[in-house]
């Protein structure tokens, strides 16, 4: 959906009489349900003039513009989409386009820029468009027969050439071009290269109507795209800061190598906004160019499955998949690169009962060990995705310890959101009703969202009975894959031996309905998965997943039961320690249980893609969560 839409010559009129800004201002309040900053406004009202001036000095006037038009299942919005009819195959043509008001820029690296008084350093304009395009098609199934239909540009139209002179030498490919105020007379005819001048307004019209129109499939899951990623080299969609971290990672091993530095690079960003989708694109990337890199994490459910899914029967690939904790001892710089994802689950030691007494004599803190054994330690961390006593990944313990060990610091933060539809408002939404990491007050979902957030259903169950029945529902009536989890409030019992061999016992009991939990490790019992592949094996359905098999995961519709470790009382949420049958929370102080409780429902409430359903066994904070989907 677009913010504002309309003929390029009538929008031209509307923003030389210092409208068009204005309106846009007003939609996003409406169409975004929040506030745009200054600076944003005012690049509208400097850089929308020139591009339709531009437009129709090259006789585009009847052209359809679509304004801040955003990406599917994605928070970025396109600044200019062109719609038009081509004019030598006569079918559609769409022009994205980028429009910068820099006047000066130079190459930092072939795809990551530095603009003189900007913060951070941000992506190659020519890569920002071609990413979003490339994006684009890949979720438009109206778009896979032809991809060529959708050109993209970048237009600088307060620069000169000469002071942009690095960044047109880097062209991502021949359908993403760069042009300047110095290339009007260029960019004119490459538009009417791919758009024709003579097609009447209201063929035009329809045109922008089929783009509006096109229906969206949401972003492919992690593990269809895993193994590709890493054996076949198709490559994922990375778009603005990912690419943006991904390329600086690179750049940190060349510079390693040219110059003996050492480079932390650290990657930050909530649920949903592409961190693995990173680390699989660097481990791929890494692994062709021979270097010795590995992915380390502190879950198993994450490392088996992918060791599983992503090797796929490959001992080598396979062997790229570790845990945090097989570092301790090792020497510095063992590897070019570590990839430690779900960094927020790093530990102050990386030892345990298992540990041969010789390594663990050698053990330092595990952030260190973590940073010491490469060239360049890459960390992805999500803080308040911390679930468990002991685990303390943060970017300042991180940040302190790269420090000290003598390496350079990067930092890059997401904001994109690639799950839970690629809501613009959900993750808000979870972040507000918990109260976490904000001061603004829990407030219902239907005067947080607005119609850019229609890729994810938000519901509540009146019973358990009643969740499952609804996960079951979106499966079989809209495709996917759903799940049931809960917070650890019931116990976990052994599998029992019966008549028929081992079954799992139905431990989570909620009045007349049962179900057990998931397997315990990865115990054999027939028509269950092991738990650390619950969320992935078709046969999870039907049993409970906890935090611990679901962090790290997504799937399509989730259902989320509250138990009653987190109840709502007198309009807070009061953490009940004796309610909790996980033996490690229990043991944090007050403080921190609360937290961690917290923490574990954002996580639960963040694996859908497409919907999510809430059930609480506590009726008190079960009104409450009535209330919060509304």
């Amino acid at each position: 959906m677009a913010l504002v839409r309309g003929g390029a010559a009538d929008l031209l009129i509307e923003a030389r009489a210092g409208h068009l800004h204005s309106r846009l201002q007003e939609q996003a309040g409406f169409v975004l349900e929040s506030r745009v900053g200054t600076s944003e406004v005012a690049s509208w009202r400097k850089s929308l003039p020139i591009l339709l001036a531009d437009l129709a000095d090259a006789g585009l006037g009847d052209v359809e513009v679509l304004l801040e038009h955003q990406l599917p299942h994605s928070k970025q919005r396109i600044d200019v989409v062109l719609c038009g009819i081509h004019p030598r195959s006569g079918q559609s043509s769409f022009v994205f386009i980028e429009l910068k008001q820099w006047s000066k820029a130079e190459s930092y690296l072939s795809e990551v820029i530095n603009v003189p008084g900007l913060d951070g350093r941000p992506l190659h304009p020519a890569e920002q468009v071609h990413g979003y395009r490339q994006y684009f098609v890949d979720h438009t199934p109206a778009l896979a027969d032809r991809p060529q239909a959708v050109h993209g540009m970048a237009y600088l139209h307060n620069a000169r050439r000469p002071d942009v002179a690095g960044l047109l030498q880097h062209n991502p490919s021949p359908d993403d071009r760069v042009f300047t105020m110095d290339d009007k007379a260029a960019m004119g005819a490459h538009l009417n290269a791919v758009l024709d001048s003579s097609v009447t307004r209201r063929a035009n019209v329809a045109v922008g109507d089929e783009f509006s129109g096109f229906s969206h499939r949401p972003t492919k899951p992690l593990l269809e795209l895993a193994a590709a990623e890493i054996k076949d080299r198709e490559q994922f969609v990375l778009l603005d800061e990912q690419k943006v971290a991904y390329e600086l990672v690179l750049h940190a091993v060349e510079r390693s190598r040219a110059a003996q530095t050492r480079t932390v690079v650290i990657v930050e960003g909530g649920p949903g906004s592409g961190k693995s989708v990173i680390a699989l694109s660097l481990l791929g990337e890494l692994a062709r160019r021979g270097l010795a890199v590995h992915h380390a994490t502190g879950s198993k459910s994450f490392t088996m499955t992918m060791r599983k899914y992503a090797g796929r029967g490959n001992t080598r690939v396979q062997s790229l998949f570790k845990y945090f904790n097989a570092y301790v001892g090792s020497e510095p710089r063992e590897l070019d690169v570590l990839i430690c994802d779900e960094a927020h689950r790093i530990r102050e030691k990386g030892v345990d009962r298992f540990t041969k007494k010789e390594r663990r004599e050698r053990a330092d803190r595990q952030v260190n060990e973590l940073v010491n054994v490469a060239t360049v330690p890459v960390f992805l961390l999500d803080e308040h995705q911390v679930v468990r006593p002991g685990e303390m990944g943060s970017l300042k313990e991180i940040s302190t310890a790269a420090r000290a060990l003598g390496c350079e610091v990067e930092v890059v933060r997401l904001h994109d959101q690639l799950r839970c539809g690629g809501s613009v408002s959900y993750d808000t939404w979870v972040a507000r009703l918990l109260g976490l990491g904000s001061a603004e007050p829990p407030i219902p979902w239907s005067k947080l969202a607005g119609p850019l957030d229609e890729g994810i259903t938000l519901t509540t169950a009146a019973s358990p009975e009643a969740l499952e029945s609804w996960v079951l529902h979106q499966q079989a009536r809209h495709g996917g894959v759903g799940r049931l989890a809960a917070g650890f409030c019931w116990p976990w019992s052994n599998p029992v031996e019966t008549s028929d061999g081992l079954r799992l016992v139905d431990d989570v009991r909620i009045g007349a309905w049962k179900r057990p939990w998931n397997a315990k490790g990865d115990k054999t019992v027939p028509d269950v998965p092991g738990s650390s592949y619950w969320a992935t094996d078709e046969r999870g359905f039907g049993q409970v997943g906890c935090i611990y098999t679901a962090q790290g995961f997504e799937y399509d519709w989730s259902g989320v039961i509250f138990g009653k470790d987190l109840v709502r009382r007198d309009g807070m949420w009061c953490p009940v320690r004796e309610n909790s049958r996980d033996s490690e929370v229990k043991k944090a102080d007050e403080l921190h249980f609360g937290a961690l409780i917290k923490n574990t429902y954002k996580v639960l409430l963040t694996r859908g893609m497409r919907g999510t359903a809430i059930f609480s066994e506590d009726p008190e904070t079960q009104e409450f969560l009535e209330e919060m989907t509304r």
